[in-house]
C-alpha cells in the first residue's frame, strides 16, 4: 500500500510564519505543502510561528510535511513537540547526518521522516539514514556549500547518484531534486526536472506555485518517448526478444518502456 510520501512529486514549501500561504499552496496543484520552521523562518520569529500551526493547518485538505530544525539548534525540542500534535504525514529533517538523528525524530513525534541530505556527512551515512527514514530529499544548495563547490549538474552528479543507489538498496521511492532557485525561468525547471528524472529522481523540492506546471512538465516523458514505450511494449507482446526497428527489444527495455509509460500516466 502506497502512501503520500510514496506518491509525492512536487512538495512545495511554504514559510511557518507565513499562515495564509498554507492554504494557497494546497490550492496550487503541489502534491504536498512542506511548512518550513528553518530556513525560511528567522530564529527569533520560530517561536510564535509554532504557536500558531495548529489553528493554520485546521481544515486544509493536502499532505503536510513539517521541515524541523537540527538536533544541534535549540528550536529542535520544541520542533519535534509541535510536529507529534499536528496532522502531517512526515516530519522533514533538515540536515539529517545519521541514521539515530532520524529514528530520534520518528520516537518523539509517532511520524515518518523525510531525511533532507544537505552536507557530507549526510552522503557519507546514506545506508543507516535510509534505514530510519521513509524518503530522502536533496538539499543541494547546501550541500555545494557544505563542499565549496559550485551548484551545478555535473558537480552534483555523483551525490544524486548516491541518493538513488541509496533510496533503491533500501527499497525506498526515488529521492526528491533539490530546489531550483529561479522562480519564472520554465525553460530551466522543466530542464532541471528532466534532468533530474533521468537521474533517477522522481520528485522536486518547489518553492513556488509558478514552478509547478514547468515542473510537471519536466517529469513528464516526451512525446516521442511515451510513443516509442507504448511501441516497446506492443512489440514484445509474444514475450520473446523481438527486433524493433533494427533494434533489439528484450526483457530491460521492455522494463524500461513499461517505467515510462508509467511516468506518463502519473503525470497526465
Amino acid at each position: 500500500m502506497t502512501s503520500p510520501i510514496d506518491e509525492m512529486t512536487l512538495p512545495l514549501f511554504v514559510p511557518a510564519d507565513r499562515p495564509e500561504r498554507i492554504a494557497k499552496a494546497a490550492a496550487a496543484g503541489a502534491d504536498a505543502v512542506i511548512i518550513d520552521l528553518e530556513d525560511a523562518v528567522a530564529p527569533e520569529a520560530r517561536e510564535a510561528a509554532r504557536a500558531g500551526l495548529a489553528k493554520a493547518l485546521a481544515g486544509i485538505d493536502a499532505p503536510l510535511i513539517l521541515r524541523i530544525n537540527t538536533a544541534e539548534t535549540p528550536e529542535h525540542a520544541a520542533d519535534l513537540a509541535a510536529a507529534k500534535e499536528l496532522p502531517l504525514v512526515a516530519v522533514m529533517l533538515a540536515k539529517a547526518e545519521t541514521g539515530d538523528a532520524c529514528a530520534e525524530v520518528v520516537q518523539a513525534t509517532g511520524k515518518p521522516v523525510i531525511a533532507l541530505i544537505e552536507t557530507a556527512r549526510g552522503i557519507a551515512n546514506l545506508t543507516e539514514i535510509t534505514g530510519a527514514s521513509a524518503r530522502l530529499a536533496f538539499g543541494s544548495i547546501d550541500y555545494a556549500a557544505d563542499l565549496g563547490m559550485g551548484h551545478t549538474r555535473q558537480s552534483l552528479l555523483t551525490a544524486r547518484a548516491a541518493l538513488v543507489l541509496a533510496a533503491r538498496l533500501a527499497g525506498q521511492p526515488a529521492p526528491i531534486d533539490g530546489v531550483t532557485t529561479a522562480v519564472r525561468d520554465d525553460a530551466l525547471i522543466e530542464d532541471d526536472c528532466r534532468h533530474a528524472a533521468e537521474m533517477g529522481l522522481t520528485g522536486k523540492l518547489i518553492i513556488h506555485p509558478a514552478q509547478i506546471a514547468p515542473a510537471r512538465r519536466g517529469f513528464a516523458p516526451s512525446a516521442d518517448e511515451a510513443a516509442w514505450a507504448r511501441n516497446v511494449v506492443e512489440a514484445a507482446k509474444g514475450g520473446a526478444a523481438v527486433l524493433m526497428n533494427g533494434a533489439m527489444i528484450d526483457a530491460p527495455v521492455i522494463a524500461r518502456a513499461r517505467q515510462i509509460i508509467a511516468r506518463s500516466e502519473a503525470t497526465l
